[in-house]
C-alpha cells in the first residue's frame, strides 16, 4: 500500500525532509470514484499527498482545485504536483468553499476532500507552535494571517472558558487543573512559548497519569481548534461541500476528532433525509428532502497495516457522501 512520499521544504534556509503519510490514502482514492475528466477539489492540500493520486487518475480535461489556510503548505505543495498542469491553488479556508468556487468561476464539481486537523509539515515545523516537543512561540494560526494565537487565548481567556475548551475540544480531565493554572502562572508573568505551557500541564497533571502519551497532548489539540475555529463551521461545510458536487459526486470527509465525526455524521444524516412521519403512513408527508446517499454508514478506519506504518491514523474515520 502507497503511503506517501518525501518532500523537501525550506525553513530559515535550511533544507529539511521530511515523511507525509496521507491517511486512507487508497480508501479516499476509491471512495471519491474519480472520472478521468472531472473536476475535484482537495479542501486540505497540506502535503499533497491525497492529491497527486488524484492527479494520476485525471486526464488533461481534469482539473483539481488545491485549497489550504497556510500558505507555507501550499508552496511545498506546489513544488510536489509541478509536474501537473490542471491544478489550480487557493489560499483559502475549504470553509467558504461555495464563494471560492464562484470566485474562480466553477458551479459544481465531481469530487471534495477534506482531511481534517493539523498536518504533519505543521506539526514538524515547529517554530508555528503546534507541537508541544521542542520551544516555539504559543502560535497555532493555520493561517498567519488571522490575528487570534495560542498565545492570547492562554493569556486572555477567562478560566471557565479555558476549562471549556480543554473539556470540549480535547477531553481532558484535568481541565479544571490546568486552567486555573494557567491563570495563577500569567498573573505573575505572560505565558509566551510552548515549553512555559507544556510545564504548566505537567504540574497539573499526577505524574501517575501521565503515562498514556504526551500529558500536554490534548491541552494544544483543543487550543489549536480554538485558534482555528475548526469544529464550529464544520457542519454548514459539509452541506456547503454537497451543495457544491454534480449528480453522483462524492464528498470524503476525514476526522480525527470525535467532535468533527459528529458534526459530519449529523449533516450526512440531514443531508440523507430523515422522515419523520410515523411508521404507519403510506407515504411521506412530513417534507423529507434528501440530497443523496450515505456511502458508508459505520465510518471506514485505517487497516491493521496503515496502523502500524502510520500512527497519524490511529484517530482517523473516513465517512463518504453522494450527491443526488
Amino acid at each position: 500500500m502507497l503511503f506517501g512520499n518525501f518532500i523537501t521544504y525550506k525553513i530559515r534556509g535550511i533544507e529539511l525532509e521530511f515523511l507525509h503519510k496521507p491517511v486512507m490514502l487508497n480508501e479516499c482514492i476509491q471512495g471519491l470514484n474519480i472520472k478521468k475528466d472531472g473536476i475535484y477539489v482537495d479542501g486540505t492540500l497540506g502535503g499533497a499527498g491525497h492529491s497527486i493520486q488524484i492527479l494520476k487518475r485525471l486526464s488533461n480535461k481534469g482539473k483539481l482545485i488545491g485549497i489550504d489556510r497556510d500558505e507555507e503548505a501550499l508552496k511545498s505543495a506546489k513544488e510536489k504536483l509541478k509536474e501537473f498542469n490542471n491544478v489550480q491553488y487557493i489560499h483559502g479556508n475549504h470553509d467558504n468553499i461555495e464563494q471560492i468556487l464562484e470566485n474562480i468561476g466553477i458551479h459544481k464539481v465531481d469530487g471534495i476532500l477534506l482531511d481534517l486537523g493539523v498536518s504533519s509539515y505543521q506539526l514538524d515545523e515547529r517554530n508555528r507552535g503546534f507541537s508541544y516537543m521542542g520551544e516555539a512561540d504559543l502560535d497555532m494560526r493555520m493561517d498567519k494571517s488571522e490575528s487570534l494565537t495560542a498565545k492570547e487565548v492562554v493569556n486572555t481567556y477567562k478560566e471557565e472558558e479555558l476549562r471549556t475548551i480543554l473539556i470540549e475540544y480535547g477531553e481532558e480531565k484535568f481541565a479544571k487543573q490546568i486552567a486555573g493554572n494557567i491563570v495563577k502562572k500569567r498573573a505573575i508573568k505572560e505565558i509566551q512559548t510552548t515549553t512555559e505551557l507544556v510545564e504548566i500541564i505537567k504540574q497539573s497533571i499526577p505524574i501517575s497519569k501521565q503515562k498514556d502519551g504526551h500529558p500536554a497532548k490534548r491541552t494544544f489539540q483543543a487550543i489549536r481548534i480554538e485558534v482555528n475555529n475548526e469544529i464550529k463551521p464544520l457542519f454548514n461545510t459539509v452541506k456547503q461541500c454537497v451543495n457544491a458536487l454534480n449528480s453522483k459526486g462524492r464528498l470524503c470527509v476525514i476526522t480525527f476528532h470525535s467532535l468533527e465525526d459528529r458534526a459530519v455524521k449529523k449533516a450526512f444524516q440531514e443531508l440523507e433525509g430523515i422522515c419523520t412521519c410515523p411508521s404507519d403512513l403510506p407515504y411521506c408527508v412530513c417534507g423529507c428532502k434528501s440530497e443523496g446517499k450515505i456511502i458508508n454508514k459505520k465510518p471506514i478506519i485505517a487497516s491493521s497495516e496503515e496502523l502500524k506504518e502510520n500512527s497519524r491514523s490511529k484517530s482517523a474515520k473516513l465517512r463518504i457522501f453522494e450527491k443526488k
